[in-house]
């Protein structure tokens, strides 16, 4: 049997939330908010339908999006709005893990083959009002698309065996009794909708009442409760945190019981502060947030080494990490250089020239010369980029290469785009 998954639902339209697919009934809470408020309960993953027809009004609720997906612990499932690839394109690019294809829309039915192969059909699910296509479009959906999100919940138990894939149902209030019933078809993998929503602090005691009943369901338990782990002469347990993407160690924090399993619940790291007394969600107050990839205890179960990603910098003095302050270095050899850290420092030194100018740099004259100017740069780096492939000597395209990047970064700092958002971009690819 399938594991049962718990899906909220939001619906974007001129950046506000609405309940409902059709924009009628408006949610006051700020969007980024209410996604949060749903990822640090117990859902499993939340549905995000972009309402907004106009194109500028859609850009606007796409940046909500990307904000969701940043701040969210859980998987984003965009949809709407799709005319053509690079509108699938977009969702996924923006952080969604799927993009839902409305088969209502003819458009967006016929997009269903390019889509799935351009992206894999993992990345692909469709939306289905009318039942009967289940059985008409059949083979394009076994072929292409990874599931089903069901839009008529009253014909929940005939969709289960008609679909050729696993099927998410979007359920109205219902009894325990009925959502038993409906977790307990084989096919159908999850539920989403009001259900999920109006009881979105019960989804923990009703993931437990599904476990009675042998229904399988998503866990975000964990192998080890904090009475498992060995804790120093205070209490505490020991956190050392790496960046997942760079493996660079960010910072040392400690974590209490409270701490640990609000970690485990939330998908956020949180600490207990020595010198305060009391809980610490990191980047509570400064937006710096670290999501959990993983959490790993020593042979010794004393330490927890956790792997996450870091929104912005780690150390509270702006630094990327807390380690800098270097006691001795005694290597030989020149260390291997990190890319991505290379890349983090002279991107730094590049922001810092444009915030604090000095006198004959460089790049404070790119700056002065303003977009024109480093447009204009950076299209002759790619020139010459282009001219040095021809050459055989290798050495000529790695140092054309270089002085490309160098004047692309110029661009990113005036355009104020940093490395997260491109390595982020291209991690979603």
């Amino acid at each position: 049997m399938n594991t049962k998954k718990f899906m909220a639902c939001m619906y974007l339209k001129n950046e506000v939330v609405y309940q409902d697919r059709e924009g009628t009934c408006r949610i006051e809470e700020m969007p980024v908010a209410l996604a949060e408020s749903y990822s640090e309960n117990e859902c499993d993953a939340i549905y995000v339908g972009l309402l907004s027809e106009n194109d500028a009004e859609h850009e606007k609720d796409l940046d909500v999006l990307r904000e969701i997906c940043q701040n969210t612990a859980v998987p984003v499932i965009g949809s709407g709005h799709i005319f053509r690839m690079e509108d699938v394109k977009k969702l996924l690019y923006a952080g969604c893990q799927q993009v839902m294809l409305d088969y209502a829309d003819p458009v967006q039915l016929e997009l269903t083959k390019e889509v799935s192969l351009k992206f894999g059909k993992e990345k692909i699910a469709a939306g289905v009002a009318d039942i009967s296509l289940l059985e008409q479009e059949k083979e394009l959906l076994k072929e292409y698309t990874s599931n089903v999100f069901l839009f008529c919940p009253g014909a929940t138990a005939e969709a289960a065996l008609m679909s050729p894939v696993s099927v998410v149902t979007f359920l109205p209030e219902v009894s325990l009794e009925k959502l038993i019933e409906v977790l307990s078809y084989a096919n159908i993998s999850g539920i989403s909708g009001k259900l999920v929503n109006e009881n979105i602090t019960e989804i923990s005691a009703i993931k437990a009442l599904c476990r009675e009943n042998k229904i399988p369901v998503e866990d975000r338990g964990a192998a080890y409760a904090f009475s498992d782990l060995k804790k120093g002469p205070d209490g505490l347990v020991p956190v050392v945190v790496q960046d997942v993407k760079t493996d660079a160690v960010l910072m040392v924090a400690y974590m209490n019981e409270e701490a640990y399993n609000q970690t485990l619940r939330t998908g956020r790291m949180t600490y207990y502060s020595r010198s305060r007394n009391e809980l610490w969600l990191k980047g509570e107050t400064s937006g710096h947030y670290q999501y959990v990839h993983s959490l790993t205890a020593d042979c010794d179960l004393d330490t927890i080494l956790a792997k996450v990603t870091q929104v912005g910098a780690a150390c509270h003095t702006g630094s990327y990490s807390c380690f800098f302050n270097e006691i001795q270095n005694r290597s030989s050899k020149q260390e291997a250089h990190n890319p991505m850290k290379v890349f983090e420092e002279v991107f730094a030194v590049i922001e810092d020239r444009k915030e604090h100018p000095k006198e004959g740099s460089y790049t404070n004259y790119l700056f002065e010369k303003g977009i024109d100017k480093i447009l204009k740069k950076v299209g002759e780096e790619a020139t010459e980029i282009v001219i040095a492939a021809k050459n055989p000597n290798p050495n000529e395209i790695k140092y054309e290469i270089a002085d490309f990047l160098y004047h692309m970064m110029v661009l990113m700092a005036e355009k104020g785009v940093t490395w997260e958002e491109v390595t982020t971009e291209l991690a979603n690819r």
